[in-house]
C-alpha cells in the first residue's frame, strides 16, 4: 500500500460555520473540472440530500498544519455494508502533487473502518478520463466494478 505524506500534520477536520469559507476557496486546475464538483456543491448536498433522507453527509477539510489544503466527503447509510462512499475528494490546485490526496484519502478509510463496523466496502466513483484518480484508488487497493453511472465509473475497496 502506497503511503502517502509520512508527516503528521495532515489531518482532516469537519466542515463547520468556522471554516467553510475558506473551503469553498479551494480551486482545481482547470483541465480537472469536470472531473469533481465544487466544495460550494458539495456541502449543498448535506441539506438537499439528493440521494434520499436514509444518506448522511460528513464534509471534511483537509488541513497540512493550520492550513487547508483540500476537502473530502463521506456519504453513507447507516446498518449497511456497502454503502459507505468518497465524494467531493479535491485537493487544491497548488498543494497537488505533493502526498496530501494520498495521505487524505488513507485517513478518510480509516475513519471509516473505524466508525462502521459493519461497513464491508468502502465506494466511490471516478470521472472515466481522471487518469491520476484512477492510479491513485488502485494503488490503495480500489477495484473497478465495472459500474458506469454517467461518465463515472465506480470503485470498490473490500474491507
Amino acid at each position: 500500500m502506497k503511503s502517502g505524506r509520512n508527516d503528521m500534520s495532515i489531518r482532516l477536520v469537519p466542515v463547520t460555520r468556522d471554516n467553510w469559507l475558506e473551503a469553498l476557496k479551494l480551486q482545481i486546475k482547470e483541465e480537472q473540472k469536470d472531473f469533481v464538483p465544487g466544495v460550494a456543491v458539495s456541502l449543498a448536498m448535506v441539506y438537499i440530500k439528493p440521494d434520499g433522507d436514509q444518506v448522511n453527509y460528513l464534509p471534511f477539510a483537509i488541513y497540512d498544519g493550520n492550513r487547508m489544503v483540500g476537502f473530502i466527503m463521506h456519504a453513507y447509510e447507516e446498518h449497511t455494508s456497502d454503502m459507505y462512499w468518497i465524494n467531493g475528494f479535491l485537493i487544491d490546485a497548488k498543494d497537488q502533487g505533493k502526498g496530501y490526496g494520498t495521505t487524505a484519502l488513507l485517513q478518510m478509510i480509516q475513519y471509516i473502518k473505524n466508525r462502521f463496523s459493519g461497513c464491508k466496502e468502502i465506494r466511490l466513483t471516478v470521472h472515466k478520463n481522471n487518469d491520476n484518480a484512477k492510479k491513485l484508488y488502485s494503488s490503495l487497493g480500489f477495484l473497478d466494478t465495472g459500474e458506469i453511472w454517467g461518465e463515472e465509473q465506480v470503485f470498490k475497496l473490500p474491507v
